[in-house]
């Protein structure tokens, strides 16, 4: 059976490219990276927007990388059936400047870059990028941002709740209601500020990033 093909999207200042195809192909797909100015992401049944500073962050963070085509192109894409997206420290950010994802990630309450393993609360497990993990359950990922504050209007919060994916434990950035990560309301679109890639082998903690790889391949693989 061929593996389910997965397409990394490298801007100009992605660092992370290499780091997340690793592990895409080490969860079981056919991964490549794909260079910003590809239109054509239908062949791709997962697309990651990895970390870095895409464009220097210059402006702010996602800003400029937004209206590269083949982010352009994400809106199309995951409005088929099956597209799903997730992005990744500053593919979180990218996705918001996109609208993809509601919100805005902002410079970090301590005006500090982080740079550490952060405990995570694993909100939802009825997600494409979560069910393999147990609801509640507690797991440490890798952060490394300067803007990673996710912030929501007061009279959105109740409303954004229920989309809430991962929460920090002990907040490290002054994030609204502690949010790491959440997904959009159809639910094929994850964004998350900590590095799942970066925990997702043994050799580098305990390897539990490697959940949000092994999950949505299943569902991939599930619709295929």
């Amino acid at each position: 059976m061929n593996k389910p093909k997965a397409g990394v999207l490298v801007l100009p200042g992605t660092n992370c490219d290499f780091d997340t195809l690793h592990v895409l192909k080490l969860a079981g797909f056919d991964a490549e990276r794909v260079w910003h100015e590809e239109r054509n992401l239908y062949k791709y049944s997962f697309i990651v927007i990895p970390g870095g500073f895409s464009y220097g962050d210059y402006l702010r963070p996602g800003a400029i990388a937004h209206l590269s085509p083949s982010i352009m192109e994400l809106h199309e894409y995951t409005e088929k059936e099956y597209g799903f997206v997730m992005g990744i420290c500053n593919g979180f950010q990218i996705l918001t400047e996109l609208g993809l994802l509601e919100g805005a990630l902002l410079r970090n309450i301590h005006l500090r870059f982080l740079c550490m393993d952060q405990e995570v609360e694993i909100v939802r497990n009825d997600t494409p990028f979560t069910h393999k993990f147990n609801k509640g359950e507690r797991i440490s990922l890798p952060i490394a941002h300067f803007d990673g504050r996710y912030y929501i209007k007061d009279e959105e919060i109740e409303h954004i709740k229920p989309l809430v994916v991962l929460r920090y434990i002990n907040n490290p950035n002054g994030s609204v209601w502690d949010i790491a990560g959440i997904t959009n309301k159809k639910g094929n679109v994850l964004g998350l500020m900590p590095h799942p890639e970066r925990n997702s082998e043994k050799i580098l903690g305990t390897g539990k990033g490697m959940g949000f790889f092994t999950s949505i391949l299943e569902e991939v693989k599930r619709h295929a």
